[in-house]
């Protein structure tokens, strides 16, 4: 596929380029590109960081945080830096544990419309074409190159790695696209503080999903009932809850994001051009999916613990519902760089992402995360039960509420 706004794209006999992780990361000491000239060449790059997966006592061992995966990790970052360093196109080469999610959730999604925000710079910062492919086709590609795929990828673990050309490989890629600009709308309301009204906590949850897709089963419509009208109507109540309550001390709003299914672009809108400035934004909640259910788990689950101080604010108000704070579990998916509070941290907005743990949800978890996750099938129905979800919500609003009435501000943790 294409982000960039043209009606075709073209590369014919484009050298195939092993470029590793695809990685610049000048303050971790990684460049996996070292000055090689990848212009007008095809990208074959791995998911994640270049630590994920790597064997105990390896050198590279923690130079990416270990299995929790950095943003550097994500395929948003590696289209990305393709752009910047003029490549044709990349293909980021998909295995399940490092991606965090399998190929049918790819599948899913593909033949649903792409989205961008409109750019000026498009053709630095948007490559020509973009994807997946599969573990074992990336392979077999490199194999026909006279060339091992395992020693390749032992080789990008190092600092000292710099891309490979596929010998007698290349590629070419022709095909059409429409384009049309439209608008989308991220929805905002605010509750103004009764003593700090230019103080700001933020709740957010997306409102969209898949909209509709070429159909397998007859369904094309993509609900995303669990992800994210289950945030939504959170947020909603949340809402609800405050405006019946005493006014808050600082101002309180509520935003519904547009488009973080297609890369987060709602949130990267506001984060570019605030309605409230981002500097007096104390803390951003972020609400992304709640599972049906009715046991409530004894954990909290804080995608990217330890990033900052607003782990401490969930912690005391999950104390008193007698439940305990745990680290992400698969902190190898880059939770924290996938859901919409991700656009304001990177601005400096301290970011509290926290859900149910899995003890208790350990089976309707893996149901929804292989059956249901961005598909047709995640849609509501009549048994649905929210009595865990609700109490996860009147966490949600006690933390806000705290940070509402206080004269504190959270801060990022040294290293976040």
């Amino acid at each position: 596929s294409s982000d960039r706004p043209v009606n075709h794209i073209t590369v014919t006999n484009a050298p195939v380029v092993f470029a590793g992780y695809g990685v610049d990361a000048p303050e971790r000491g990684w460049d996996d590109f070292k000055d090689v000239d990848v212009r007008g060449k095809i990208l074959l790059v791995i998911v994640n960081d270049p630590d994920f997966g790597a064997p105990e006592g390896h050198p590279v061992t923690g130079r990416f945080d270990g299995n929790a995966m950095t943003f550097y990790g994500r395929w948003t970052y590696k289209f990305q830096e393709a752009a910047r360093q003029g490549a044709a196109g990349v293909l980021v080469i998909h295995d399940t544990s490092g991606a965090g999610y399998g190929w049918s959730v790819l599948e899913g999604s593909s033949s649903a419309p792409d989205f961008d925000i409109v750019r000026e710079n498009w053709e630095a910062e948007r490559v020509p074409a973009q994807g997946w492919i599969q573990g074992d086709v990336a392979e077999a590609l490199i194999r026909d190159a006279g060339l091992d795929y395992a020693e390749l990828r032992d080789r990008a673990r190092s600092p000292r790695f710099r891309p490979v050309e596929l010998p007698g490989v290349t590629m070419s890629i022709d095909f059409g696209q429409t384009h049309a600009n439209i608008e989308s709308r991220n929805i905002l309301a605010r509750i103004p503080g009764s003593e700090h009204p230019e103080e700001t906590v933020l709740y957010g949850a997306h409102w969209d999903a898949y909209g509709r897709a070429t159909p397998k089963d007859g369904d094309d419509i993509y609900n995303g009932a669990v992800d994210n009208a289950t945030g939504v109507a959170a947020m909603i109540e949340l809402a609800r809850m405050f405006k019946e309550g005493a006014p808050p001390q600082r101002s309180v709003v509520f935003a519904a994001w547009t488009a973080e299914e297609a890369g987060l672009l709602g949130a990267e809108y506001y984060a570019a051009n605030p309605v409230w400035p981002l500097e007096t934004t104390v803390a951003n909640i972020n609400m992304d999916s709640f599972l049906p259910g009715t046991e409530v788990s004894p954990e909290i689950v804080v995608i990217g613990a330890g990033k900052s101080q607003t782990d401490r604010w969930v912690e005391r108000r999950a104390t008193e519902q007698g439940r305990r704070l745990i680290p992400d579990p698969a902190p190898q998916a880059g939770g924290f760089y996938r859901s919409d509070h991700f656009p304001l941290a990177r601005m400096g907005v301290p970011a509290l992402f926290a859900a149910a743990g899995f003890t208790g949800h350990n089976e309707a978890s893996r149901d929804y995360v292989q059956n249901r996750y961005h598909k047709p099938s995640d849609e509501w129905t009549p048994d649905w039960v929210m009595d865990a979800a609700a109490v996860d919500v009147n966490l949600l609003y006690a933390v806000g509420r705290d940070l509402a009435d206080s004269r504190d501000w959270p801060e990022w943790n040294a290293g976040a």
